[in-house]
């Protein structure tokens, strides 16, 4: 079964419900993807991922994010619609709330962040908007029209992990403008550029970020606040997919044109 659109689901995003679900694992050049399951929503095919894996059990320095954006292209994805669980550095950013990404700064060291390691050719994609902005238009006045409290931008800023940052590292990234810490957005969302698919990405705010919380960070803090806010997250997604129109009318597509060497 083919899909033309996928969510990629983060901590605390399992499972969506879909018509006439299939279950798949694609075999792609770097390993095989998690369970991939894919089927209608809206009249539209639609694939769904979990990052981690089935029950979170992939930590997120060792997601084959490569793996996941090859799979879905496979099936046929061209739009990927992201969730992500964040601790915030800005005030304005409370727990529980909704942030659309459009700008990240990646901190992580030592993930493969490329699908060009020289053998196909050597490739320096542009990333001056990283996030599909009709995407992110359409997911703002979907937003507005459910009456939902969506921050319209948001500077991500990704950590390798598994561990949470500490205070000072936290510090620094405030000063460099990040409003969001996370660990997986990053290379997924420069991949699916790689790809010529459109890419954008719901953050939900699950804490205050170390030395600005003035509790231990916890897993724990993160599924609850998850687990409060899932629906919403669900809702925002859904109600979007169903006003994604047949043809792209941004430049996501013509990502590679001028990014190849060429000697």
């Amino acid at each position: 079964m083919k899909a033309e659109i996928a969510v990629i689901g983060g901590s605390g995003v399992y499972v969506l419900d879909l018509l006439n679900p299939q279950v798949t694992v694609v075999d792609t050049p770097y390993g095989k993807s998690p369970e991939v399951v894919v089927g209608e929503l809206g009249g539209r095919g639609l694939a769904f991922l979990p990052r981690h894996g089935k029950g979170h059990t992939v930590p997120p320095h060792l997601v084959n994010y490569r793996a996941n954006l090859w799979a879905l292209k496979e099936l046929g994805v061209t739009r990927v619609l992201a969730t992500t669980a964040a601790g915030s550095l800005n005030p304005r950013m409370r727990p529980g709330e909704l942030v659309l990404l459009d700008q990240f700064i990646d901190f992580t060291k030592r993930r493969p962040v490329t699908f060009y390691e020289g053998e196909g050719g050597v490739v320096h994609v542009d990333v001056t908007q990283p996030y599909c902005p009709e995407l992110r238009g359409l997911l703002i006045k979907t937003a507005q029209g459910l009456k939902l409290r969506l921050h319209p931008r948001g500077t991500y800023g990704c950590t390798e992990g598994p561990r949470f940052e500490t205070a000072a590292e936290i510090r620094m990234m405030h000063r460099l403008g990040c409003d969001l810490v996370g660990m997986t957005n990053v290379p997924e969302c420069t991949l699916a550029r790689e790809l010529s698919m459109c890419y954008a990405a719901v953050s939900v705010v699950t804490n205050f970020a170390a030395g600005i919380s003035k509790v231990k960070l916890t897993h724990a803090e993160v599924a609850e606040l998850m687990a409060a806010n899932i629906e919403r997250v669900k809702k925002l997604v859904v109600a979007a997919i169903r006003r994604i129109p047949r043809a792209r009318g941004c430049a996501c597509e013509r990502a590679l044109e001028g990014a190849r060497v060429r000697v």
